[in-house]
């Protein structure tokens, strides 16, 4: 048989003759002409692509948008409690002679949250600020945003 009908590893028929200790050549390896022409002439398959900006450091260019991002300008914040429900919440627990964990365990929540909403850093939830006021007794036009 000839060399062009070798099997470097795949299926075998029965009139094929299967060459060992030879691996095909990797598409990788097949870098100068003659090695490209002698694998055309094996009939083995060959993968001629070429590569973007093969060879060339992309990593510290500018991106296209940088400049539309320095120009943004809008501040991105979430609103936080006013200082004056805040400090409604406080009066309304110390009137009560409650501390911040007595508080939280009427209100079902952490004393942790219930100090973000006395010092002003907590995000307003409507659920938690409606709770607020039925357990301090409170008009609701103070509490609600």
């Amino acid at each position: 048989m000839s060399k062009a009908s070798a099997n470097f590893g795949g299926t075998v028929g029965w009139d094929e003759q299967t060459v060992i200790g030879k691996r095909a050549p990797r598409p990788g390896e097949l870098k100068s002409e003659s090695a490209i022409a002698a694998a055309q002439r094996a009939g083995i398959a060959i993968d001629t692509s070429k590569k973007y900006a093969a060879g060339n450091n992309k990593q510290h260019e500018a991106a296209k948008n940088t400049a539309i991002l320095d120009r943004e300008t809008e501040e991105l914040h979430h609103e936080r409690v006013d200082k004056d429900v805040a400090r409604v919440i406080q009066q309304a627990r110390i009137a009560k002679e409650w501390t911040q964990a007595d508080l939280a365990r009427h209100i079902n929540e952490k004393q942790q949250v219930v100090n973000e909403y006395e010092q002003s850093k907590a995000i307003p939830n409507q659920q938690v600020l409606i709770v607020l006021n039925h357990s301090t007794i409170h008009s609701t036009s103070v509490f609600l945003y």
